[in-house]
């Protein structure tokens, strides 16, 4: 394994993740902005408004069904082709949005196309994470494999530094008419130009060795799924739990948004301060996440994850309680403490510690299926959240900062239950001495691929 060719995977996985998210950052914006204008007509506002937002919705409705038939792709025809195949839907799906015809043209017509769009994406984004994971993962050297698979995780950062940064001010400078006839295209549009960038990258990355061995000895399951739920079921349980840490993004930029700046709220924060909170945030994160994506290479996956569980939801109650007593500075600091920096602690890990608890052979479909159905219901919190604390509501902060914790809790007690993968100790060979087990071995063990310890482990 060369460190050039590690060097490409990490490369591939991180445009393809700029790719997936860039194209997810700019659906939700112009869900918000144009589409209920454009393609969801109606003489109630609200009406337009929530047809609109319910096909952002429908995204995550996709996702398990895509993380089962990407998870299996990529576990029985590679990482690379998988990888491929997710850029090029996404990409293709997300340019035909910047070319459908309105409403007003085509009828009914435009929001089913809208609609089927957006299944297409959320179809595409289900297999990314996983597949770009499990890519640098088993390209990446012993002892650095925390760190760059965390770049997994930038390039979705970035992807959404990206997004705001072409549709932002394109908003903002063109005039309303322009934008809302032509303007509000240009973004998906450009998607075009990544496209051509990632699959340039990701062509020239070899198939893993792992998954090359695999496929050599004719060890390829025929159905990685079913194979996945009987051998680790215990690690997609704790993965699904785990995954529910995205509750934190949730409480940052689509709950705390809608109490800080809707009037029936009564807080009465400038809506254009909370646009920039999701870019601050971000720009935050990309810088924190290799820092702590190569802590996890030191001391272990488990810590950071933890503590960035913890620590997360701790704070939520805090950014909420700034938001309730109508202090700005207070707020953003707080949000980005929770998420653009402490979340990190779970956000840069994951990408190595998922696929790590599961073997090769069924790596990609357990990682994406599980992953995915957490993240599912963490797409219905902000009903959930509106249901508990309406408008009017006393104790706002405690109802849904007490919810946040709860799930950032069993997050990291699903971590606490899952064992330790950043380094093969000794015992898991069967051996009592708890030191690491040295390099070379250690490379031997990479080659034989299976290590019999706490279940049965491949090491890739």
């Amino acid at each position: 394994m060369t460190t050039h060719q590690t060097k490409k995977a990490t490369a591939s996985g991180w445009i393809g993740s700029v790719l997936e998210y860039y194209d997810f950052f700019i659906y939700a914006t112009a869900a918000s902005l144009v589409f209920p204008q454009l393609f969801f007509p109606s003489t109630d506002p609200t009406v337009a408004i929530i047809a609109s937002l319910a096909t952002y919705g429908v995204g995550y409705v996709a996702r398990p069904i895509g993380a089962m038939v990407l998870g299996h792709w990529g576990d029985t025809h590679g990482r690379k082709t998988v990888l491929i195949l997710c850029m090029f839907l996404m990409g293709v799906s997300t340019m035909a949005v910047g070319l459908l015809p309105t409403y007003e043209q085509i009828g009914l017509l435009a929001p089913g196309l809208l609609v089927l769009l957006r299944l297409v994406q959320g179809f595409a984004v289900a297999g990314e994470i996983s597949g770009a994971s499990s890519m640098i993962l088993e390209h990446a050297p012993f002892g650095r494999r925390g760190f760059f698979a965390s770049f997994t995780l930038q390039g979705v950062q970035a992807g959404q530094i990206l997004a705001a940064a072409v549709f932002l001010p394109l908003a903002a400078w063109l005039p309303k008419e322009q934008f809302m006839s032509w303007g509000w295209r240009i973004p998906f549009l450009l998607s075009f130009v990544v496209i051509i960038v990632g699959y340039y990258i990701r062509r020239e990355v070899n198939e893993t060795p792992a998954f090359a061995k695999e496929s050599a000895a004719g060890q390829v399951p025929k159905a990685p799924m079913l194979q996945a739920v009987q051998e680790s079921w215990r690690d997609m349980l704790r993965v699904v739990c785990m995954a529910l840490m995205n509750v934190i993004p949730v409480v940052a930029t689509i709950f705390g948004a809608a109490y800080a700046v809707q009037p029936g709220y009564g807080i009465g924060f400038d809506k254009a301060v909370y646009l920039w909170i999701p870019v601050l945030g971000n720009i935050l994160a990309v810088l924190v996440i290799p820092f702590v994506g190569n802590l996890s290479d030191k001391i272990g996956r488990r810590p950071p994850l933890i503590v960035g569980a913890l620590g997360a939801g701790l704070l939520s109650f805090a950014y909420l309680y700034a938001i309730s007593i109508k202090n700005v500075p207070l707020a953003i600091c707080m949000s980005l403490l929770m998420w653009g920096v402490v979340y990190q602690g779970y956000n840069a890990v994951f990408p190595s510690f998922y696929p790590e608890l599961f073997p090769t052979r069924t790596r990609v479909s357990a990682m994406a299926i599980s992953q995915n159905l957490g993240t599912l219901v963490t797409a219905m919190l902000p009903a959930l959240f509106a249901t508990l604390a309406p408008p009017g509501s006393h104790n706002i902060p405690l109802i849904v900062g007490s919810i946040a914790f709860f799930l950032t809790a069993v997050a990291a007690t699903a971590c606490w239950t899952a064992r330790e993968t950043y380094r093969i100790r000794m015992s898991d060979l069967g051996k009592p001495a708890a030191q690491p087990v040295p390099e070379p071995e250690y490379e031997r063990l990479r080659r034989d691929s299976v290590v019999q310890g706490n279940g049965s482990r491949m090491f890739t």
